[in-house]
């Protein structure tokens, strides 16, 4: 591995690909993560032994795997990117898009920050009990009978 070619994170992070994107779910910062296509691609060639031209090759234009390495690094999701060019550094979104051209706007990287519930968010009432002991907090009490005679929680 070359130490200016960049290194995807493969540690503490779970992956799942779903049509040509990536969700990833940071297990040190509880963060999830959708990259779309652009970002998918230049995440996967960061195997430690493409350069950035290689993968700007793959991906069509240098300024877009700049930028997604900038995203990338902002993320957590590259270990390390040496030597990166400061053309995008302090720009907002927006002037990157100038920057780089309209015409490449569907090929932008975008990696997008997904919302998961808590814990405690994720509890389901209707659990079978005896009494209201039994049931998960945030359930009410354990009154409620189905057809068949059965306690439920509510």
């Amino acid at each position: 591995m070359n130490q200016n070619n960049p290194l995807s994170r493969t540690e503490d992070i779970v992956v799942q690909e779903l049509n040509g994107e990536i969700l990833i779910y940071d297990l040190r910062d509880n963060r999830a993560m959708c990259l779309n296509e652009t970002s998918a691609a230049v995440w996967n060639a960061c195997d430690g032994s493409n350069t950035v031209g290689d993968i700007a090759k793959a991906v069509g234009n240098e300024d877009i795997v700049w930028l997604a390495l900038n995203e990338l690094k902002k993320e957590k999701l590259v270990d390390f990117v040496t030597e990166t060019p400061t053309k995008f550094d302090g720009l907002t979104r927006r002037e990157a898009v100038r920057r780089i051209g309209m015409a490449s706007l569907v090929a932008l990287p975008l990696i997008t920050g997904l919302v998961a519930p808590a814990a405690a968010q994720t509890i389901s009432c209707g659990a079978v009990c005896t009494n209201s002991n039994q049931c998960p907090t945030g359930c009410a009490n354990c009154n409620a009978s189905t057809p068949g005679g059965t306690r439920v929680c509510q």
